[in-house]
């Protein structure tokens, strides 16, 4: 039982009872007047940055008012809740953090026992070990968290302002609270009768002055700082004289609305506020009884300035980039480009014969940086205009830039080749030709119909991209039906449309090898006559590369598949070229492009080119191909004759009668197919195809006859995929599988398109056959390389680039691995010549003899002179 009277404490809770009853008074404080301190807080800051000179008198003297009364309301809650902690408090703090709470042990009389000495014994050792524990209390922090009770952190917001106060007011300007009222300058006899103050654009980073501590006659103030000057006393006594700004506007009335009391009224009444911008240089003085003057000097805000450096480059993917250098004495804040076409720099020829329709300058945002000083910045504008009527075109622009105060500077007009995205591929360079023709003015659209219908009248060998061609082909009947009429939104969307087809066919996604290295080596030419862009020439050497590499890939395959091709092997006889010296071809092909030898370049591309189309690469062992018959020619052929189909339904799209051989088509492809070995299911279905295209020579096939056409190709793609295919069970030979398949639906996507004569959708099913087919037959091929590859590496076979004749020479005389040189030092023909290289070698001197060759076949049999 615990008695009534505390013992003393011990002289060791001294201390830390003092310092927890400190940390008890400033936890109670904190929680009871955290909100008056705040407000007190935010007053304090918004009078430091003058907030109580932004408006009327009136206004300051309610917001004064309000501020009061809050502080009032805040002062008694905060009485209310606070109570008073005492010793007591602090001990049973400290008590409450140790092991048994010694200290209210030490505070307990022994209530039963008392006179019992055994259990008077046991009391007191209990007393003592209490005491030695109670003697190593420790001082306890006070709980000063105040989220709870805070819950928008409001205390940490007004500590903020404070602080920004204090690094970028003037608590000096909290004095002019003085003025509010009569009453508080009559209680200030000795204190200031004027005030000023001058604070500059926020923009300058400059701090605000209060003037009264300005003794410096001479004072430089930027252009555009406000000056505030309060004027207190009889009227008249001071008067405010200056030549830094325009008219001030009258001194602001008091409350109410009446006029400023007369100084015999009121002694030492506020006369006025006086709020001037500085504008210019000049004087500043307040005359009368302590006043002052000053000697304004006025920094002018100058006019940011930009220069375009450097000249513009062109990135590989078509964007430009333009470095530009810009400054301010306080720094730039934005910036703009504007380019407009520079019509008297275009060579008006062709589609730009005529005027171009009206079309906006292009207007583009300067980058700025997001960090660090803007007073001097080197950028660079990076955008992609290729898309617009002005890529590619002589255009000017005009770099501005602006700073905070609202000044402008501007470069020179700096002409220049606006930069866009090059096509190298000529058919696309003549699409994006002509969409460049229809946005520069919508006459133009019938003359680049004619130039379309020119440019795909025979596309074989030329349009290798199958779907670009059915897409473009789409396109120009659409162009055909609104050339009369072609509103700004179909002008626009055929333009888009021109775009994505130029794309589909520089990009390309040639299946074989060789024609994406044809394309390749084409672009990477064109781009070296045309005088590309490093970066430009760059990209399209790898390009190249990558294709030169799956072309040599495709090579070894197809001499597996077709070991036993030995007209070709005789051909190729002797002709060796190893991957050194391929690549040894490529380098100095990369280093006169370096070197601006564009020249020799071209010389050397096309000596690339002949040796890439010369060369095979053969397999050192026999083995199994597919033979002539085999399932891979006639998946070919099912390729063949669906192009053939498509064009023909494209021909009937646009009302174009076919002639006699196209309309017996069909029968020439079922005999194709039957001198190919197909099965009697195929032969038939074919010569009834062959049949019904002969019932319709007297006119153009309908749609009927179409879809039966592509019913029969569907019949027979099926039976191939009954049949033995190569890679069965690999995964190359499965995704075949799934690619034929994928070809099926689009056939028979295709055939219910032309019996409903849906001529659009039928084009689109089929070109997507088309691809279906070509994907399955590289994944046969490889499939089959890999079989054979096994064999070959079972029995031990081994594989070279070209065939070597026994006497180690070519045709013309030359020694294995001297192809790939460039000119000889050895006469060829003194070189133990034989009849077949004699041969060659004055056939070419005859035909260099015949002066009415054209002139490339002239130089490249003088090149091949040079080399033999």
């Amino acid at each position: 039982m615990t008695g009534e009277t505390p013992q003393p404490p011990l002289k060791s809770l001294v201390w830390p009872m003092r310092l927890t009853l400190a940390g008890l008074w400033a936890e109670r404080l904190a929680r009871a007047f955290w909100p008056l301190w705040s407000l007190v807080l935010v007053t304090l800051s918004a009078l430091a940055f003058g907030v109580q000179d932004l408006g009327p008198l009136h206004y300051a003297q309610a917001g004064g008012a309000i501020v009061v009364i809050a502080a009032l309301i805040l002062l008694a809650w905060g009485i209310r809740r606070f109570r008073r902690p005492t010793a007591m408090d602090a001990l049973d703090r400290i008590d409450a953090t140790m092991p048994g709470r010694p200290i209210a042990a030490l505070r307990d009389t022994q209530a039963i026992g008392a006179h019992d000495p055994a259990s008077l014994a046991v009391w007191r050792a209990h007393q003592e070990r209490m005491a030695a524990r109670a003697a190593g209390a420790r001082p306890v922090q006070p709980d000063l968290r105040l989220s709870s009770r805070d819950r928008y952190s409001l205390r940490y917001v007004a500590l903020t302002a404070f602080v920004m106060a204090a690094l970028f007011g003037s608590f000096w300007r909290a004095g002019s609270v003085a003025g509010l009222t009569p009453g508080a300058a009559v209680a200030m006899p000795g204190g200031p009768s004027w005030e000023a103050w001058a604070q500059p654009p926020a923009y300058t980073g400059k701090p605000s002055l209060y003037l009264n501590e300005v003794t410096d006659p001479a004072l430089d103030l930027p252009s555009g700082t406000r000056v505030q000057i309060r004027l207190y006393g009889p009227e008249g006594d001071l008067t405010v004289r200056q030549t830094v700004a325009d008219a001030p506007p009258p001194p602001d009335p008091a409350p109410g609305g009446a006029s400023v009391t007369p100084a015999a009224a009121v002694p030492n009444a506020m006369q006025g506020v006086h709020d001037l911008t500085v504008t210019r240089s000049g004087d500043l003085a307040i005359e009368g009884p302590g006043g002052r003057e000053w000697q304004i000097t006025a920094i002018p805000d100058r006019a940011p300035t930009v220069e375009v450096t450097g000249d513009m480059v062109r990135e590989a993917d078509g964007r430009f980039k333009q470095s530009f250098k810009a400054s301010d004495d306080y720094g730039v804040t934005a910036g703009r480009v504007t380019i407009t076409l520079d019509l008297a720099k275009i060579d008006r020829r062709h589609g730009l014969t005529v005027d171009p329709e009206p079309v906006d300058p292009v207007t583009l945002d300067l980058p700025m940086p997001r960090k660090g000083s803007r007073t001097e910045l080197t950028s660079t504008l990076v955008d992609d205009l290729s898309k617009h009527v002005f890529a590619n075109l002589p255009v000017t622009m005009t770099f501005t830039v602006a700073d905070a105060g609202g000044n402008e500077g501007s470069s020179a007009p700096y002409q220049v080749t606006l930069h866009g995205k090059r096509f190298f591929d000529p058919l696309a360079a003549a699409l994006i030709e002509m969409r460049r023709d229809i946005l520069w003015n919508r006459v133009n659209a019938p003359r680049a119909l004619e130039l379309l219908k020119a440019v795909t009248n025979r596309p074989e060998g030329f349009i290798r991209h199958d779907r670009a061609f059915l897409h473009l082909r789409v396109l120009m009947r659409d162009l055909e039906a609104q050339q009369a009429s072609l509103s700004t939104e179909a002008r626009d969307a055929i333009a888009e449309k021109l775009w994505t087809i130029a794309l589909m066919v520089e990009e390309g996604n040639l299946q074989s090898a060789f024609e994406r290295l044809q394309r390749a080596q084409d672009r990477l030419d064109e781009a070296i006559r045309n005088g590309a862009s490093p970066e430009e020439i760059d990209q399209l050497m790898k390009e190249m590369q990558q294709a030169l590499n799956e072309y040599m890939r495709e090579l070894a395959q197809e001499a597996q598949r077709n070991p036993g091709d030995q007209q070709q092997q005789q051909m190729m006889q002797g002709q060796m070229m190893s991957g050194d010296q391929l690549q040894e071809m490529l380098d100095k092909l990369q280093e006169l492009m370096e070197q601006g030898r564009t020249a020799e370049a071209a010389e050397l591309m096309e000596q690339l080119r002949q040796l890439m189309q010369n060369m095979q690469v053969v397999q050192g062992q026999q083995g199994q191909g597919q033979g002539q018959n085999g399932p891979m020619n006639d998946l070919g052929q099912t390729l063949r004759d669906q192009q053939d189909l498509s064009d023909d339904a494209f021909r009937d799209l646009q009302g174009v009668p076919r002639n006699q051989d196209q309309q017996g088509q069909g029968q020439q492809q079922g005999q194709d197919q039957q001198g190919q070995g197909q099965q009697p299911g195929q032969e038939q279905g074919q010569g009834q195809d062959g049949q019904d295209q002969q019932g319709g020579q007297g006119g153009a096939t309908d749609d009927r006859s179409l879809s039966d056409r592509q019913r029969e190709l569907r019949q027979r793609l099926n039976q191939l995929q009954q049949g033995q295919l190569p890679g069965d069970g690999t995964e190359q030979g499965e995704e075949g599988r799934r690619s034929l398949d994928r070809a099926g639906r689009a056939m028979e996507q295709a055939e219910e398109a032309l019996r409903d004569g849906d001529l659009d959708g039928a084009l689109d099913r089929q070109a997507e056959a088309m691809e279906a087919l070509r994907d399955g037959m590289q994944q046969f091929g490889q499939a089959l390389a890999e079989e054979q590859r096994q064999n070959r590496d079972a029995q031990g076979g081994d594989r070279e680039f070209g065939s070597a004749d026994p006497n180690g020479t070519d045709p013309l005389g030359r020694r294995q691995g001297e192809t790939a040189r460039i000119g000889s030092d050895e006469n060829m023909v003194q070189n133990d010549p034989d009849q077949r290289a004699q041969e060659l070698l004055d056939e070419i001197r005859r035909r260099s003899g015949e002066l009415a060759r054209p002139l490339e076949e002239l130089d490249y049999l003088k090149r091949l002179l040079q080399m033999f």
